[in-house]
């Protein structure tokens, strides 16, 4: 059922068992995070920082790892829905969105964009696919680098319908302090109506060094180009602890967002957007 809600809403974190398999890229390079992260590791944390309800989002690309997810999401009373992996390119695609939109938990489907190449979204049979999953209304999490955004341009004006939202968005090279061309991206990305932005992912990107003012000209060129009704908060918890705390995470995306934002806005942007945009269960 689709409603607005005022519960704050964290709409990107992940759980992860390492010893399931799946995950390659848990390796030594994010050496704190190769360990167990579940809900008892975050319920507190939730509590500490008045949110209420998370989207737990899809972080190997296996069925198994989502099943997994689903599994959590059903006992576990905060998580609100997941976000899911299917194979774009697969024959049985169909048949698998339709089994997995059976269970009230998946509310989102995502490919990692950003390991595949640039033009992998254009693909005849992805696209085909994009349609399909347009065509069901689920949403669908676009997980890039900027390099990407050309050619998910691209496939939005040959989608233009399907529901969307840009992951951390899109991972601009914050500790470089790079603008462009991902600022020309996003401005002709926000054209498409039926596209949202999370406010995500940034400290991950800035790097152990970063400060508010490092991710202030990213939040402020979203704020300009989404508005208060297309952003998304998310934390990113447990990949951004590789830079900051989860604590640290939420206070600066309220100081730079409540610089654009009033009350209202802020309540769409942590929370009432999550709930609308993933079509969460009351």
């Amino acid at each position: 059922m689709e409603r607005g809600s005022a519960v704050a809403v964290d709409a990107h974190q992940h759980f992860w068992m390492p010893a399931r398999g799946d995950y390659g890229w848990l390796n030594d390079e994010v050496a704190p995070l190769v360990r167990d992260f579940m809900p008892k590791d975050l319920a507190p944390i939730l509590q500490r920082n008045g949110i209420g309800r998370t989207v737990l989002v899809q972080a190997a690309e296996t069925e198994g790892e989502t099943e997994f997810l689903l599994g959590i999401a059903e006992r576990t009373d905060f998580v609100a829905g997941v976000v899911g992996w299917l194979d774009m390119e697969g024959e049985q695609f169909p048949e698998r969105l339709a089994k997995s939109r059976e269970n009230p938990w998946f509310v989102g489907l995502r490919p990692m964009l950003q390991s595949l190449p640039e033009d992998y979204i254009l693909r005849p049979r992805v696209l085909e696919n994009l349609r399909r999953v347009a065509e069901t209304g689920l949403a669908f999490d676009i997980l890039t680098f900027p390099r990407h955004l050309p050619f998910v341009l691209k496939a939005l004006e040959k989608v233009p319908e399907l529901r969307a939202v840009l992951d951390h968005l899109s991972k601009p090279d914050i500790a470089a302090g790079t603008l462009d061309p991902w600022r020309e991206h996003i401005a002709a990305l926000a054209r498409f109506p039926n596209l949202s932005c999370k406010v995500s992912g940034m400290v991950t990107e800035a790097g152990p060094g970063w400060t508010r003012e490092t991710l202030r000209p990213y939040v402020d060129h979203v704020a300009a180009c989404f508005g208060e009704e297309r952003l998304i908060f998310g934390s990113d918890w447990p990949v951004a602890t590789l830079a900051a705390s989860y604590d640290d995470v939420v206070e600066a995306a309220r100081e730079l967002l409540g610089r654009h934002f009033g009350p209202g806005g802020m309540e769409k942007v942590f929370g009432g957007n999550a709930a609308r945009f993933y079509r969460l269960a009351s």
